[in-house]
């Protein structure tokens, strides 16, 4: 019997694939467990519009972190620090402060998850971080940080 998977099966395909198993495998596992449904003309033309539906999304996501980029790549965030002698600084800057900091400054939401920094920033002067947009698109943010006397 063929089958659409409706979601992963590690033995037998990903999500959307077609695949041919035993008729006792599809009726008491794959169909009952809501993993797979019988492919029929009706089951194959709703797949086909799902699938072109997925890509009509995954493209506007990628049309919209690409204008987010360039947002990004055109503003820079300031930030103050507590600094003593010798430019010693107190504390340092994390991914959650510069993330506040562009939705006050630039007006961007930007999730502190999708920061990328090597660890948090200890020192003053501008500094750029890399934020994920998508797996595809990536942005440097410049981060201006400053001396708080």
């Amino acid at each position: 019997m063929k089958v659409i998977l409706m979601q992963d099966v590690k033995p037998l395909g990903k999500k959307g694939d077609i695949v041919q198993v035993s008729d006792g495998y599809a009726r008491n596992a794959l169909i009952p467990q809501k993993k797979g449904v019988e492919a029929t003309p009706a089951n194959l033309n709703s797949l086909k519009l799902a699938k072109k539906n997925e890509e009509k999304v995954a493209k506007e996501n990628l049309e919209a972190a690409r204008k987010l980029k360039t947002e990004i790549e055109a503003g820079k965030v300031t930030l103050s620090i507590k600094t003593g002698e010798n430019g010693r600084t107190f504390g340092s800057v994390s991914a959650k402060e510069i993330a506040d900091a562009a939705a006050d400054q630039l007006g961007l939401t930007i999730d502190k998850k999708k920061i990328v920094m090597d660890g948090p920033i200890r020192e003053t002067g501008i500094t750029s971080v890399t934020v994920k947009l998508h797996p595809q698109v990536a942005a440097e943010l410049k981060v201006d940080v400053k001396s708080e006397n």
